[in-house]
């Protein structure tokens, strides 16, 4: 398969009253053709600034530090912004995390599906019509010549998803970036838009990133997960050595925290204490403050990424040296 996308050493910074700051930390990963990468993480951790820095979106006061973005072999952070104009919504192209405030609401449904067909594309207008049906005939909505009339506010929050999903295939994209696109919705209407982005993956050989925090939806949708914390990669493989064979402490805890409807006892485990801000000066591994696992060394230097198959790496020190407190093992099993 091709690979579409990769990232090496991504840092993104923002500019504040505290000086600059890293959001993102030397972040790196590829995306092949057909293949869905979900990046998972507690809120904050920089899954949703990587993404945006990927897209050339990030706030006037954020910038890419250092690294490089390469998609289909061409470098985007050396790009203008009248050039990455191109590339959003034609090669490229995100579902955004909150449809309401993602759709305009004075623009109806159709002239919004139609606006990266008029970008874009130099079909007819009759033409732009046809297709803005077929797209919402392929999200499932119903009568799709009545809703391409009507405004945002006049859907239901499953109906303006599948809307966002439509304007973001109407170029049919090399790859689609979705931020937490089943946030707020109901667990049925949720199951049907994982299912038709999958669905539409098959059908279009699209590259997919999924951003969440939710690791059943990773469980259904991945085939290769990422994991953030506090802007750093602590542990990438693919989603069977992830949930079957967890290597860092913070992904051991995030899978703790998902409920088990097999086991009536089962109790949920909490990962102690909080995300650092960004401002805040930790020395060694970010996540020695929270970890149960925590050595000296780990207080000290940060940890490479360990080598554990050919598709699975772990951020942490244990690999290199495993605790004599054997008690410390039991955390989060």
């Amino acid at each position: 398969m091709e690979t579409l996308l990769n990232v090496n050493n991504l840092v993104t910074s923002f500019r504040t009253a505290e000086g600059k700051l890293q959001a993102v930390r030397g972040v790196s990963f590829s995306v092949d053709e057909g293949e869905t990468l979900c990046i998972v993480g507690e809120s904050g951790c920089g899954k949703s600034i990587t993404t945006l820095s990927v897209m050339g979106l990030l706030p006037d006061n954020g910038e890419i530090s250092e690294g490089t973005i390469t998609f289909q072999g061409q470098e985007l952070t050396k790009k203008k912004e009248e050039e990455m104009r191109k590339h959003r919504g034609n090669d490229i192209s995100m579902i955004f995390q909150e449809p309401m405030t993602a759709l305009n609401p004075v623009f109806t449904v159709g002239y919004q599906i139609m606006e990266p067909l008029h970008l874009h594309t130099k079909l007819a207008k009759n033409e732009k019509r046809k297709r803005a049906i077929e797209l919402l005939t392929q999200v499932g909505l119903s009568n799709p010549e009545k809703t391409l009339k009507k405004y945002p506010h006049e859907l239901s929050g499953g109906m303006r998803q599948r809307v966002m999903i439509a304007i973001a295939l109407a170029c049919n994209p090399s790859l689609l970036i979705a931020d937490e696109p089943t946030t707020a919705l109901d667990v049925t209407i949720q199951a049907q838009i994982l299912d038709l982005i999958d669905d539409l993956k098959e059908e279009m050989g699209m590259g997919v990133v999924m951003v969440t925090h939710d690791m059943g939806v990773v469980a259904e949708v991945a085939d290769r997960v990422m994991v953030m914390y506090a802007g750093n990669v602590v542990e990438t493989g693919t989603v069977e050595e992830i949930f079957q064979n967890p290597k860092h402490p913070y992904t051991k805890g995030l899978l703790a925290s998902v409920p088990n409807v097999d086991e009536e006892d089962h109790s949920l485990e909490a990962i102690p204490g909080s995300l650092p801000n960004l401002s805040e000066k930790i020395t060694g591994c970010r996540f020695h403050p929270r970890c149960p696992y925590a050595m000296d060394k780990c207080k000290e230097e940060d940890p490479p990424h360990f080598q554990i198959t050919d598709q699975h790496q772990s951020k942490c020190w244990l690999h290199e040296e495993v605790p004599s407190n054997e008690s410390r093992h039991k955390a989060y099993s």
